[in-house]
């Protein structure tokens, strides 16, 4: 029987244990799965952060170009480079603008209309004589010639070198080594003929001028072309314009939103436009989008600068760091790929204004991480004290059926008793005196034991639910210990066990219920009797003893000479129905609740039962009870106070 009971304690231990490391490893995966799908998550923010920046910047860069081809259309350059229009032409168009400008401002209708076109000249390159640089005057109305500066001399001169034809002026803007054969392009779309030199900055346009054979005022037919030269005015582009296209797409109601920035990525970079007057140029190398104004390739931007800040932020595949949005000015170069010296182009450059958007994206991460870790470690605790109480429940349940199983054994014997005698007597057995005495004493013997039975189930009932009162007042030890020699005689004379007591002089008094207090000390008397070495010794010892805290305590302990208890046994020993594995196997009568009234009742006179227990040597139960200091003002026959049982 104990063998198979071993073998099912084993199973259900291994079942427990199967169930912990199946939801441990549950919750490993959980853990995991969470962790791989926070960091996705985090990723897949900072790309949709990153594609609503891009497309911010996109709109940007329309309304931008916007600005600039107002004054491309302002100008009403044909399609073919020229038609049949003539100088004059040009001027009068010019002159209505700048007549109309003063309008025009106060609609806010474009940026021209705000001084955008610092200048607009003529460049003749088309007649057999040196180029003339012209300048249009929309006050006077007339063309007047004026010397080339040296900010413009080298786009006039690359303007000069490529009149030769249309075809050849709307290729401008590519840079050619001296001798070299240019090769035709049939893909040159005659609509893309304005062309920029951001080093000015200038927008410029081939003329080609026909002959009106309606008109005998227009030009003469000629192969060679001459240029529109609109020079900007960077002040206004830098003050004006980017401010207002800043606030236009990165701005919110506390402002802009983003640290935006304009910087020119030549071999000595500049800062064209910035929200932030304290930025330095090296700061953009942390920004968290590029993006080329002017549309150059990336792979082509050779200067020092574009390759450090490439290097220094070392640019990942997400299109919407460092990309190029579709231009629609070719813009002038004025050097090769292969020696280095190609212009690198204007860019612009955003911040989150808080931090980088990958700094964000990782806030995020960590915020969700946290809020996941947390959730599950709140699940893995749950879970844990589930199985805790499973566990705790299992051990509960076995413990009250050992008590049913234990209570209903203690009940039978004396039952038994009782009704062998009482058929005795029913049979006509008993025909002496003493036969009579001696069957009335097993009888009464018995159901003093039943009586006892009940009452210490009752009072545990009654103690953990809190119901119990006691009858608080001031007592004498030795008068308690006088009581508990009385009630335990019987048992005492029965086991043939001796009890000695051992009790201090002039013990102070102490506050309780006399009744509990009897059957706490009891209790302890008959677990000692139970427990301890056959028709041993049993040490009953009251003495006074100084506590830590500078409180008097009295303290009566009940020693045994049995085989003690291991520290896990101690630790469980005040436990309801618990058992130690020797008692289960002598298989001594017992439910289990002794000690743990006797704890209760001592808890609620305001002390403690503590116990010290050494294998092969024996147990020491030890009621500690504090001194009532000053009896003299509680007499002796008081009146009695009730207090509940806190279980």
């Amino acid at each position: 029987m104990r063998a198979s009971d071993g073998i099912r304690a084993i199973r259900a231990r291994g079942s427990f244990l199967l169930v912990v490391a199946a939801t441990a490893a549950l919750w490993v995966t959980v853990a995991g799965l969470q962790f791989k799908w926070t960091k996705e998550l985090s990723s897949a923010t900072e790309v949709h952060m990153g594609g609503n920046l891009q497309s911010l910047m996109t709109q940007w860069h329309r309304d931008f170009y916007d600005e600039l081809s107002a004054i491309c259309i302002a100008l009403q350059v044909g399609p073919d480079s020229g038609a049949h229009d003539g100088w004059n032409d040009y001027l009068q168009r010019y002159a209505d603008w700048s007549e109309d400008r003063e309008g025009n401002q106060s609609k806010g209708s474009s940026f021209f209309e705000m001084g955008l076109a610092k200048e607009i000249y003529e460049w003749n390159t088309s007649g057999f004589s040196e180029p003339e640089l012209l300048r249009l005057d929309p006050g006077g109305k007339t063309l007047d010639p004026v010397p080339v500066s040296a900010d413009l001399k080298m786009l006039l001169t690359r303007l000069a070198e490529n009149s030769a034809s249309r075809e050849v002026a709307l290729r401008a803007w590519e840079y050619w080594e001296p001798g070299t054969i240019r090769e035709k392009d049939s893909r040159t779309d005659p609509l893309l003929g304005w062309q920029l030199d951001d080093r000015v900055p200038a927008l410029v346009h081939p003329v080609l001028h026909h002959a009106d054979p309606f008109n005998s005022q227009t030009p003469v037919d000629r192969e060679r072309v001459d240029w529109i030269v609109v020079v900007l005015n960077l002040d206004v582009i830098q003050k004006r314009i980017l401010p207002e296209l800043a606030r236009r797409h990165f701005g919110g109601p506390d402002g802009l939103e983003y640290r935006v920035a304009v910087i020119d990525t030549d071999s000595n970079p500049r800062v064209i436009y910035s929200s932030d007057p304290n930025l330095r140029v090296e700061d953009v190398m942390d920004f968290d989008s590029i993006m080329d104004i002017f549309s150059s390739q990336p792979d082509m931007m050779k200067s020092e600068f574009w390759q450090a800040l490439k290097n220094r932020r070392n640019l990942r595949e997400e299109t919407w760091r460092n990309f190029s949005p579709a231009g629609w000015f070719k813009v002038m170069q004025y050097g090769t790929v292969q020696h280095g010296t190609l212009d690198d182009p204007w860019v612009l450059v955003l911040q989150h204004r808080s931090q980088p958007i990958g700094g964000i994206a990782k806030t995020l991460w960590r915020r969700n991480l946290f809020i996941g870790g947390a959730s599950l470690l709140l699940l893995a605790v749950n879970i844990g004290v589930i199985l805790v109480e499973i566990h705790r429940a299992k051990k509960f349940a076995k413990a009250q059926m050992e008590f049913v199983a234990s209570t209903s054994h203690e009940l039978l014997t004396p039952l038994a008793a009782i009704y062998c005698s009482g058929q005795n007597a029913k049979d006509g057995l008993l025909c002496t005196k003493e036969d009579l005495v001696a069957h009335g004493s097993i009888v009464t013997t018995q159901a003093r034991q039943l009586i006892d039975l009940v009452k210490q189930n009752l009072l545990f009932a009654s103690t953990r639910s809190g119901s119990q009162r006691f009858a608080m007042r001031s007592l004498q030890v030795p008068a308690i210990l006088e009581q508990l020699q009385e009630n335990v005689a019987i048992l005492v004379e029965q086991s043939k066990c001796k009890v000695r007591y051992e009790i201090a002089a002039e013990l102070p008094s102490v506050r309780g219920d006399a009744f509990a207090l009897t059957q706490c000390l009891q209790n302890l008397i008959s677990n000692a009797i139970k427990y301890g070495e056959k028709g041993g010794e049993i040490e009953v010892r009251a003495a006074l003893r100084q506590a830590t805290d500078q409180n008097r305590e009295v303290r009566i302990s009940v020693s045994d000479h049995g085989p003690g208890m291991n520290a896990e046994e101690q630790r469980r020993i005040f436990a309801p129905f618990y058992r130690t594995r020797q008692a289960v196997e002598s298989q001594a009568h017992g439910s289990g609740l002794g000690l743990a009234v006797a704890s209760s009742i001592a808890e609620a006179m305001g002390g403690k039962l503590t116990i010290e227990s050494e294998l092969g040597t024996g147990s020491t139960f030890t009621l500690i009870l504090p001194v009532e200091e000053s009896p003299s003002e509680v007499p002796a026959d008081a009146a009695e106070t009730e207090m509940n049982v806190k279980s």
